[in-house]
């Protein structure tokens, strides 16, 4: 494997689940794979689950890590082509990518949406020049438009806690302070489609997400009628997609926020998020702190799906 940014580039999900089982059982057994590899890890945005699970993934596997701080651990970058360099950024990206390649083996890369412009976010611009110009496999740690990482985590987790083949999993939007990107919800969406889940989006009107994403998932403005006989309950903020609103705050709602009576409405459903939460604004502590509640069982597979990725693109090395 030579680049993971989506569901598309794992293969077969039931092949993909299944390694990360095995890999569940016996962290250790590979790592012979990784000695005398090395992997830089790349963060234009701040990280806490990310770095730590994907530098632990790393070491299981026997591999060498370098950690940059982009906006802290280094010069100022330009990313655009055919600017004169004359402000603060002091070196430009087409330069500095393929000198961190030849420092490494493979590259993992976290880059966010600026909300600046839609176009040049769902280009994946950043991550794509690291494609094009690493000369290295590369993974993406979350980009402006999925979280790929996460998304592999939530699928094994709902894999091992689901009671019947085709659980349905709600997908709500939450309430939040500021403005969140849509990478976690788009990535969310995309991997349980993939997966042949029943799943249902629900949010207020404005928050659409892009229908790509979206596909032939039911889309449902009344929350309670989407969490009715639900089995996983994924909360997630996102801030609007369609234009001319993209990147904007249109409702801090606190009515959406998932607490217990909206627990009641679901089948005994399990609560899902990606972490960090806001706590009684996405979700109640009744609720994040009850025994249905996998935020921590989530976190810890971000280990597993790492560890996964990584190993497919080391034996392509090999």
């Amino acid at each position: 494997m030579h680049k993971f940014t989506c569901v598309h580039d794992i293969g077969d999900l039931r092949e993909a689940v299944a390694e990360a089982r095995e890999l569940k059982r016996d962290r250790f057994r590979h790592t012979a794979l990784g000695r005398n590899r090395t992997l830089l890890m790349l963060f234009f945005n701040a990280s806490l689950r990310t770095r730590l699970s994907t530098q632990k993934a790393a070491m299981n596997l026997g591999m060498n890590t370098m950690v940059l701080d982009v906006n802290q651990g280094a010069w100022k970058l330009e990313t655009e082509r055919g600017v004169v360099m004359d402000g603060d950024r002091a070196e430009h990206l087409l330069e500095a990518i393929p000198v961190m390649g030849s420092y490494c083996d493979v590259i993992g890369v976290r880059s966010f949406a600026r909300f600046e412009d839609k176009q040049e976010d769902y280009s994946e611009r950043i991550l794509e020049q690291f494609i094009r110009y690493s000369g290295r496999p590369v993974f993406s740690m979350e980009a402006a438009t999925r979280h790929p990482l996460q998304s592999f985590a939530d699928l094994v987790t709902i894999e091992e806690h689901k009671t019947k083949e085709r659980p349905k999993v709600v997908l709500t939007w939450a309430p939040h302070p500021n403005a969140l990107p849509q990478a976690v919800p788009n990535s969310f969406a995309e991997w349980m489609i993939a997966a042949g889940y029943d799943l249902v989006i629900t949010h207020p009107a404005g928050y659409e997400l892009a229908p790509e994403f979206v596909g032939p998932a039911k889309v449902e403005y009344d929350q309670r009628k989407a969490l009715a006989g639900a089995d996983f309950v994924y909360a997630k903020n996102w801030a609007a997609w369609a234009d001319p609103n993209y990147g904007k705050v249109l409702s801090r709602d606190r009515s959406w926020t998932v607490d217990a009576e909206k627990m009641a409405l679901t089948d005994d459903a399990f609560f899902m998020h990606c972490l960090p939460v806001r706590r009684n604004m996405i979700v109640t502590d009744e609720v994040i702190e009850s025994p249905r509640s996998l935020v921590i069982a989530e976190a810890a597979n971000r280990e597993i799906a790492a560890q996964v990725v990584l190993k497919r693109m080391l034996e392509g090395l090999s």
